[in-house]
Formats: C-alpha cells, sequence, structure tokens
C-alpha cells in the first residue's frame, strides 16, 4: 500500500530532517521501500523548504517521487499553504504548527493542531526539535512506523550531542492524543 507525506514549513525548522529521518526509518527500519526528496529556497534559514516522502509495501508502489496525494500531511509554516492543500485528499490526516499556520484553513481534514514550537520550547528549551515532537505525534496517529524504528535512525542522523533531546522529542510527540 502506498502512502504519501508532504512535509512543508521554512529553512531551520528541520523538515528536510524530518522527510529523511521517515523516509530512511520506513526503508531501512521497517522493511518498506521509500524515496525523500527535497525542495528549498536558496536562504539558509526563512525560505521555503518542503520534503516529499513517498512510501510503499512494493518498489512499484513509488511510482512517481513526488507528493500527488498525500495521506499525511505537515504544514509548519504558512508558505504557500492554499496551493499545497490541493495536494490532499479528503482522507489526509493534517498536523499544522497552530503557531503559524491557521486551523480553520484545514476544515474537513482529519487535523491535528498543535503549538509543536513552543511545546518544544517550553519542555525540552528548544524550538529546534518541533519537527521530531511531529515525527513521534505521525508514528502515534498513522502508526505507518513503529517508534523504535524512528529512534534508531535519530542516532544514524542526528550528531550524537543531539541524540538524547531528539529522542525525548520524539517520545513527546507520541505522548500527545491520537
Amino acid at each position: 500500500m502506498k502512502r504519501e507525506i508532504l512535509i512543508v514549513g521554512r529553512g531551520g525548522q528541520g523538515v528536510l530532517l524530518l522527510g529523511r529521518l521517515l523516509g530512511l526509518a520506513a526503508s531501512k527500519y521497517a522493511g518498506l521501500y521509500a524515496v525523500a526528496t527535497e525542495t528549498y529556497a536558496s536562504e539558509i534559514r526563512g525560505g521555503e523548504s518542503r520534503s516529499d516522502v513517498v512510501v510503499g509495501d512494493s518498489i512499484h508502489d513509488i511510482d512517481y517521487v513526488k507528493v500527488q496525494s498525500a495521506d499525511i500531511a505537515v504544514f509548519m509554516y504558512p508558505y504557500r499553504v492554499e496551493e499545497y492543500i490541493k495536494l490532499l485528499k479528503p482522507s489526509s490526516i493534517v498536523f499544522i504548527d497552530e503557531e503559524y499556520v491557521e486551523p480553520r484553513l484545514f476544515g474537513g481534514y482529519k487535523l491535528y493542531s498543535h503549538r509543536y514550537s513552543e511545546l518544544a520550547e517550553v519542555k525540552l528549551a528548544t524550538r529546534r526539535v518541533a519537527n521530531i515532537i511531529i515525527a513521534g505525534h505521525i508514528v502515534k496517529v498513522s502508526r505507518l512506523l513503529d517508534l523504535e524504528h524512528l529512534k534508531k535512525t535519530i542516532v544514524e542522523l542526528v550528531p550524537e550531542k543531539w541524540h538524547q533531546i531528539n529522542i525525548k522529542a520524539l517520545e513527546l510527540g507520541y505522548s500527545l492524543p491520537a
């Protein structure tokens, strides 16, 4: 079964890391096929960032590397939200950081709206792990991957000094209501 994940935000929010994390966890630990592509503006911080992750049970499920009809969508910043909403389907599960993105734009979708960046700052003393909180919440809600798969992938992808806080962020996201 094919699943498409769209992640949109701005540079510095960890959009690309979130896509890599989900794609690698799916392909390396969950026994799935996955591809993750990245699009970003030339600014180091603040420009639009987008990650498309396509996951499938078979290599044949991945017939295109960009999201065409998202099963899961993450909006961390309001860049071109109206355009990206067109990539959602009625059954899409949507996660938004409501500090930046208006929940009212997503009527009719299964919406998980939290102040993820603020939660990261309050609970973990840094906004830099809001993306990982969202990863934990995605795992809890979608059951696409196992939490342990993401923990292993975090250890592979992030510098060692960030392992502990990222794993705490992942667990914090997983503790949010489904």
